[in-house]
């Protein structure tokens, strides 16, 4: 008889994983913060070039269906129609991550704080990490990298000014293939994913990396410099990303314009064409409130919790189980 019905989390993980949960929703409710649900299922996917949506073919349906890479869409949709402050902890769903932290399936803890930047949504960020992660660990103050310094200190080039020919000579000197049929983008996100990342967060001190480059804003906005930066952050411990935010953009024509440049960008790569979520747009058109959004990886938390070595010391049943 094959053994692989067992889950691959053990018992005492799942308890942390439960107490975590518990912790989490007490936090938002001390806060105020209403929990929502909304549908995994959706007709427009994320045009993102990072992230690939999982589509369902549903009986009898005209259309294409995804199930979601996050419920940002749907939720910016509560926001316009006046929910104010609002969280999820739900399942999300990406296709071809799989490895040591990454599943197709797994949980995000994401919510939307009204009137605040994102400055204001990091320090709360670390304190729902600090509050998830105690008793087990204690945390030391955060530190903050602009993106653009942390590659100048962790992988010695130019987030601004280094060309691609600069980044992929850089890539090489540190040990990494970098293909020439890589963009400029991809190749910063190379050096930012295979060196700068696992080198944040050390010695108990989570690293928040803000102030991206415009051209990876995302769904944040954009804040005038020079040099204009998007208003967005990842933070990092142990190595590894835990939260992506934004202080969020609420112009619905910027927001078509750049889901035309991620289609654009997706052809150029040889990756399928999204939907794009006309609802959201019109959203965002009849008034988005001012407001910042993360997204936390819940899995990578437990599992920095637990000491784990991977997620699917944390998930009871991980892809290979399911």
């Amino acid at each position: 008889m094959s053994e692989t019905w067992r889950p691959t989390a053990s018992v005492a993980a799942l308890r942390t994983r439960a107490r975590m949960l518990s912790a989490a929703r007490g936090f938002f409710a001390a806060r105020g913060i209403l929990e929502v649900e909304t549908p995994a299922l959706s007709a427009a996917g994320t045009t993102d070039p990072q992230i690939e949506s999982v589509t369902a073919a549903l009986r009898g349906a005209a259309q294409r269906y995804y199930l979601g890479t996050s419920p940002e869409f749907a939720m910016k949709r509560l926001l316009a129609a006046g929910s104010g402050d609002i969280y999820q902890i739900c399942k999300v769903f990406r296709d071809g991550e799989v490895g040591r932290w990454h599943n197709p399936e797994f949980t995000l803890i994401e919510w939307y704080r009204v009137g605040f930047d994102d400055g204001a949504l990091m320090q709360e960020t670390e304190a729902l990490v600090a509050a998830l992660l105690s008793p087990a660990r204690r945390l030391a103050p955060a530190t903050r990298l602009t993106y653009a310094e942390a590659l100048r200190i962790h992988a010695g080039v130019d987030a601004w000014d280094a060309d691609e020919a600069a980044l992929a000579q850089a890539a090489a000197r540190l040990g990494v293939a970098c293909e020439a049929s890589l963009d400029r983008d991809a190749r910063l996100d190379l050096l930012m994913g295979l060196i700068v990342g696992p080198r944040l967060g050390r010695e108990n001190r989570p690293t928040f990396i803000c102030d991206y480059p415009p051209s990876q804003a995302s769904l944040a906005r954009l804040r005038p410099g020079p040099p204009a930066v998007a208003a967005r952050f990842e933070l990092y411990l142990d190595g590894v990303e835990l939260a992506n935010g934004f202080h969020e953009l609420t112009s619905a024509t910027e927001q078509r314009a750049r889901f035309a440049a991620d289609n654009s960008l997706r052809r150029s790569r040889g990756q399928p064409e999204v939907q794009v979520d006309e609802r959201l747009l019109d959203a965002l058109a009849a008034g988005l409130p001012d407001s910042a959004g993360v997204a936390l990886g819940f899995d990578r938390l437990v599992a920095l919790a637990a000491g784990a070595a991977s997620l699917n010391e944390v998930m009871a049943f991980p892809i290979g189980n399911a």
